[in-house]
């Protein structure tokens, strides 16, 4: 394993968060703020509590969920996305570097952008509302898996892509609008039978109800098939981007 290969591309790729702050950080952590705000005050003087959890805080890990699945997949796509149209993408497949190593590279990057955002909205959070986080290490275990499972995603839509615009269909018109329906806000069992039967087809359902589960220990679904679907999210992401580098997929012309 090339090590200073792959911190040459997280440094890089890390290096492009700080050169632009206001839009890398400040920027989703203030719409994920907005989000708590109004939801909070607005539907929280109605619900008080769900599942025996004050709203306000009942949403936390939904919204932290939401910012880190857009995150994840945004600046991976963006981060192999733009050696392609710029070209420098193939100094580094004709460099002494594996795909594997490229990968990690770009993934563990856009992944550690995306755990410092959940972070910081997870302390912002806590000015709002007081929180409790039941299972630390599985919050940090969801929020870590989440997070690579998706940065995958987002490489593989990155490397899809062949025009600007494809990199905002899939976050704003799939991802996002599955987030809102995975119970980011409420919890499936309010919803009449047939909707919740409907809901369990959303994956984005079993990683908010795991992650929820670490903070409330209260969970839409089994605990043990969230963590699984998440796996087997990841192994396809990962058997995706082994298929693109063995058949040179959008890389070799």
């Amino acid at each position: 394993m090339n090590w200073r290969a792959i911190l040459a591309i997280y440094k890089f790729e890390m290096a492009r968060t700080w050169r632009t702050p206001l839009g890398s950080i400040l920027s989703p952590v203030i719409s994920t703020s907005l989000y708590f705000v109004v939801f909070g005050a607005a539907i929280g003087s109605r619900i008080q509590e769900v599942n025996g959890v004050d709203y306000g805080a009942f949403i936390v890990p939904g919204l932290i969920m939401m910012m880190l699945l857009t995150q994840s997949v945004m600046n991976a796509s963006f981060g192999i996305y733009f050696p392609r149209f710029v070209g420098t993408i193939y100094e580094i497949l004709s460099a002494p570097v594996s795909f594997v190593e490229i990968v990690v590279g770009y993934v563990g990057a856009a992944a550690t952008k995306s755990i410092m955002l959940g972070v910081i909205v997870l302390l912002t959070a806590g000015f709002f509302v007081p929180l409790q986080v039941a299972h630390p290490l599985w919050m940090v275990s969801f929020l870590v898996l989440t997070a690579v499972t998706f940065s995958l995603l987002g490489f593989i839509i990155g490397i899809w892509a062949d025009g600007f615009e494809k990199l905002q269909v899939v976050p704003l018109l799939i991802i996002t609008p599955l987030t809102f329906l995975g119970g980011s806000f409420y919890s499936i069992d309010v919803l009449p039978p047939f909707w919740q039967t409907v809901s369990l087809f959303n994956p984005v359902v079993y990683l908010i109800s795991g992650f929820r589960w670490s903070f409330f220990e209260i969970s839409d679904v089994s605990v043990a098939i969230s963590l699984s679907m998440t796996v087997v999210f990841l192994v396809m992401c990962l058997i995706t981007v082994w298929w693109i580098f063995r058949t040179g997929y959008r890389l070799k012309n």
